[in-house]
């Protein structure tokens, strides 16, 4: 009973997996959409009917493309960072949390918050193994950025499951049946939107990639397999941090369309923020973080522990 009962748990993995890949493929299709019409053109149209195959002959064509690498490359990092980015992205999916079947973390947060941490790591080895000068410059700027952002998000989800009294994210389901959390949360659930997008390098914060002074940044050494790999992590992450926020402030889990399309609503703000906006300035970037965010999600902490408390 026991080795079936792990079976059907991995099979559910593959499945969610899968789901993921396809799920990070249309969602590039989304965002090549929705960017064009934003700036009045039609995008892929293609490639079956509507451009509906887009996302696969594009990774058709990255996959076989040559991969090179750089002579003076430090050939190891260079070639399994890529690698452990894109597992540590789909390893973090293990986490939403399924009425059935999968993995339940009782301390669900603490491995998410871990797992970002983690993150990290990659791009900074990504920068640093290219050896070349924009690309350490490129992954310098992403991990002060993303360490940035990380402390005060931290914070932000502390209020969260101060309200709860709980790591599980199930929890958050339950604690929002009555009302969603966004209506008792609204600044810290904003704060938390541009939290998430420092933290997946998203305009307006995508100084990793700044095209105009670092040509294309971290990975700018990366092609075919390796660039196609940081390209599926940085998506994923997109996905994994819009279901967070639904999980968080918007009703939490249900096994219902409404929670997909509330999912496919925050991955369609991302990108409507991308068609909007410009890029920052970097050094309002880190007065952003340091200076507004931390200290208001810190006084928002003591004030929902205070309400906690009191109630």
């Amino acid at each position: 009973m026991m080795n079936m009962d792990l079976f059907m748990i991995i099979i559910g993995m593959i499945f969610l997996i899968l789901g993921v890949l396809i799920g990070v493929a249309y969602l590039t299709l989304l965002e090549r959409k929705v960017l064009g019409y934003i700036q009045i053109r039609k995008g892929p149209n293609k490639l079956g009917i509507l451009g509906i195959l887009q996302p696969f002959s594009d990774a058709i064509k990255l996959f076989t493309k040559e991969q090179t690498y750089p002579m003076f490359s430090n050939y190891m990092s260079y070639y399994f960072s890529p690698i452990i980015s894109f597992i540590l992205s789909l390893i973090i999916w293990m986490l939403i949390p399924y009425y059935f079947n999968m993995i339940m973390f009782n301390l669900g947060l603490l491995f998410f918050l871990c797992c970002t941490s983690m993150g990290v790591y990659t791009v900074m080895i990504s920068g640093w193994s290219s050896n070349s000068n924009y690309s350490l410059l490129g992954g310098l700027r992403c991990v002060a950025q993303t360490i940035s952002y990380e402390v005060s998000m931290a914070l932000i989800i502390m209020s969260s499951l101060i309200m709860i009294m709980d790591f599980n994210l199930l929890m958050f389901s339950y604690y929002q049946f009555m009302i969603w959390f966004i209506f008792l949360m609204f600044p810290l659930s904003m704060c938390l939107i541009s939290s998430m997008m420092a933290e997946t390098n998203r305009t307006p914060f995508d100084f990793a990639e700044g095209e105009s002074e670092l040509v294309s940044g971290f990975n700018i050494e990366y092609s075919s397999g390796g660039f196609a790999l940081i390209f599926l992590s940085e998506y994923s992450s997109i996905l994994f941090m819009s279901m967070m926020f639904v999980l968080i402030y918007l009703g939490g889990y249900s096994l219902s369309l409404i929670f997909y399309l509330k999912l496919v609503f925050m991955s369609f703000l991302f990108i409507w923020i991308r068609g909007s906006l410009p890029r920052y300035r970097y050094d309002k970037l880190m007065y952003l973080a340091w200076k507004s965010y931390l200290p208001l999600s810190l006084n928002y902490l003591l004030f929902y522990v205070g309400l906690k408390i009191f109630f």
